[in-house]
């Protein structure tokens, strides 16, 4: 059996008190792309943002039982949680590059880690475009705002980023719903792409894109997880009615 690049184990988490996610327990495996569904405000991006504890920086947010990510809580004190956002890297709903070059979007992250030799550089930004499809668009302008960029552009320009710093897990929240159509399956096919390498985890609200991107698929209602399998599973042969209802449309 393949060994698991994260286990989840009686994940809870509170905003003010109000509990968000109820005893969450699931394992993924390492270079899998795992899609995460179910209805708006039934805890898929809180679930998500605890995977790189990118919830810490929301007020009066506390979560309670274990992540482990090779094999060590992620929430233990002694976990440097600048090294764990590196190898578990994030991309948003709203493309947000900065307001740089499209060339210093990308090598931005390694100059925080102190890298400033051009030659590196260079081929870090060029392998990072590469690897997200946009290298051949923008190759002739990296020196051009990032800003300038479609909003597909934009999202592909993020992933970029998020891989220019060589993760081992990219958490993707609904990346596709504020590009249009042609961009989401350009995005897609970059998700498609990039699991031989990486793990994926990826929020969606579009339940096609979950079943044409992802090996498993877990689905979350009012804060729990109701079932967890393979894709073609959940889609095909779901074991619980409610994830029944809602992959057929009725309800969420």
């Amino acid at each position: 059996m393949q060994q698991s690049i994260i286990k989840v184990r009686e994940l809870e988490a509170f905003y003010a008190g109000k509990k968000a996610l109820k005893s969450i327990n699931l394992d993924m495996a390492p270079k899998k792309v795992t899609s995460v569904i179910g209805p708006s405000g039934c805890g898929k991006s809180t679930f998500l943002r605890c995977l790189n504890r990118i919830n810490d920086l929301i007020l009066n947010f506390k979560c309670t039982g274990q992540i482990l990510y090779d094999d060590k809580n992620i929430y233990d004190k002694d976990i440097d949680v600048n090294d764990l956002r590196r190898r578990v890297g994030m991309v948003f709903q709203k493309p947000n590059p900065f307001p740089k070059s499209i060339y210093e979007n990308i090598a931005y992250g390694l100059r925080i880690y102190g890298e400033n030799n051009k030659g590196v550089l260079d081929e870090v930004v060029e392998n990072g475009l590469k690897k997200a499809a946009l290298w051949d668009e923008v190759k002739d302008d990296l020196g051009k705002s990032a800003l300038a960029l479609s909003g597909g552009q934009q999202q592909r320009l993020c992933i970029a980023r998020a891989l220019a710093i060589e993760p081992d897990v990219i958490l993707l929240d609904e990346p596709c719903s504020a590009i249009d159509p042609i961009s989401t399956a350009k995005v897609e096919d970059l998700i498609y792409q990039l699991k031989k390498n990486y793990t994926i985890i990826i929020v969606t609200h579009n339940m096609q894109q979950a079943a044409r991107v992802s090996d498993m698929t877990a689905f979350f209602c009012l804060g729990e997880l109701i079932e967890y399998d393979i894709t073609s599973k959940i889609f095909e042969n779901p074991s619980n009615k409610k994830t029944e209802d809602y992959i057929t449309g009725r309800f969420g």
